[in-house]
């Protein structure tokens, strides 16, 4: 999970254990052919208000978060029914896997980590369809983007020759995102221009920057503050790096508009990127059956796990990776090239990295479907400048996927139909 907020979700589940509902529930929105309803609205608020508080966010006012729960809720939900539609499914094994996952990275066993939930008064069901939920939020993203982005030779050379790239520099930032319909009339276009000028205007005037992005921002990250974590300057469009140069630490950029939306960025830090140094590489090979609309998550699992049986009575694996492997590593019977730590998603780089070379892993469930993986070799090795393309390579890609995945929801979210009962008495 690659936004999941482990500490966020715990505190929400604990929080939701003080959320006691009082009121008659009652549907306050229809999205397609889903419903949202007081009683869903007011744990989700709980969850958002648990969430700021965990990051020490002063709470915006209530209706102001409500109004911002309730519009994540809807944009949530046009995308979890439109993964449904296209087959896209996490089953109850899987979750378990993921859970399981959460409660290694906090160090405790699962019965452990379910006994502290208790302990905590936390509702172990609501926790879990947390989990589901942001699981499949970026399955549905890495999905309909992510691994649609392509980023060529000539783009990363190009890069490599620019300014931008000679100050190496990373950028610590939160922003706040005004999102822009994308047919939107020149009234509605001239709303949401208001919109962030006035939350600019209450920045320069010493309010939260924090809250201030929970209260104006469309962005997912709007209840953790708009944090966006480190960015390397190749992440960014020119324009924004030329403003966030120009900025001390801690100063805020005029209104940035992207394709997306309307931006303001605080500057939380900077530094720069040091020179690439001798790194430990890993060969491996492996083969892939994708899950989607014609292939369900249970068949995708029997068939690699029938490819495991061939290989184990004999079958040559860059046969089988021929004959079998949905990626285009197939061709070259799986192999994957020498790399290091960080060029291949967590799932699949957790099991590269524990195996010894030669010896076949167990099916391994990635975004990208099932795996079977080997290791072939280890070396340490100074790559030098080749490191530093493949590493303006992902930040490219990085950069391209955000702005698509926030095209492709606006798009998502304008071709819904919703009826807004939520100020309805």
């Amino acid at each position: 999970m690659k936004k999941l907020l482990i500490a966020a979700l715990l505190a929400t589940a604990f929080a939701q254990a003080g959320a006691a509902v009082r009121e008659a529930d009652r549907i306050v929105a229809v999205v397609n052919k889903d419903v949202i309803t007081e009683v869903g609205l007011r744990q989700r608020m709980a969850e958002a208000q648990a969430m700021l508080k965990k990051q020490n966010v002063p709470l915006p006012p209530a209706e102001v978060l409500r109004s911002q729960v309730f519009e994540q809720m809807v944009t949530e939900s046009v995308q979890l029914q439109y993964a449904e539609q296209t087959g896209l499914r996490l089953d109850d094994a899987e979750l378990e896997r993921t859970l399981t996952r959460i409660a290694e990275s906090n160090k405790l066993s699962p019965e452990a980590f379910r006994e502290r939930l208790k302990r905590e008064g936390a509702d172990l069901a609501q926790f879990r369809e947390q989990v589901r939920r942001e699981v499949m939020l970026d399955r549905l993203r890495e999905r309909e983007v992510d691994n649609k982005v392509v980023v060529t030779d000539a783009e990363a050379d190009l890069f490599m020759k620019s300014a931008v790239n000679a100050n190496r520099t990373e950028y610590h930032l939160a922003h706040i995102l005004v999102s822009l319909p994308e047919q939107a009339t020149p009234q509605v276009l001239e709303g949401r221009a208001r919109r962030a000028e006035e939350a600019l205007q209450k920045v320069r005037n010493g309010g939260n920057f924090a809250q201030l992005a929970a209260s104006y921002s469309d962005a997912r990250d709007a209840m953790s503050g708009g944090e966006l974590g480190w960015r390397p300057a190749s992440q960014l469009p020119a324009e924004f790096v030329r403003e966030l140069d120009a900025l001390k630490t801690g100063g805020v950029t005029p209104i940035l508009r992207s394709a997306s939306g309307l931006h303001i960025f605080k500057l939380l830090d900077k530094r720069s990127r040091g020179k690439s140094h001798g790194i430990e590489q890993i060969q491996a090979r492996h083969i892939l059956v994708k899950t989607n609309e014609a292939i369900s998550e249970a068949d995708a699992k029997h068939r690699i796990l029938q490819i495991r049986d061939r290989l184990q009575s004999g079958m040559k694996f860059e046969e089988a990776a021929r004959l079998y492997s949905e990626d285009a590593s197939a061709n070259r019977g799986g192999d994957l090239g020498w790399m290091a730590q960080g060029d291949t998603v967590p799932e699949f780089e957790r099991v590269m990295l524990a195996l010894k070379p030669g010896v076949l892993s167990e099916p391994v469930r990635s975004p990208f479907g099932w795996h079977l993986i080997e290791v072939t070799g280890r070396r340490n090795q100074d790559v030098g400048a080749e490191r530093d393309v493949q590493a303006v390579k992902r930040e490219i890609r990085a950069r391209k996927a955000e702005q698509q995945y926030q095209d492709w929801i606006r798009q998502l979210r304008d071709s819904a139909h919703v009826e807004n009962y939520l100020d309805e008495r």
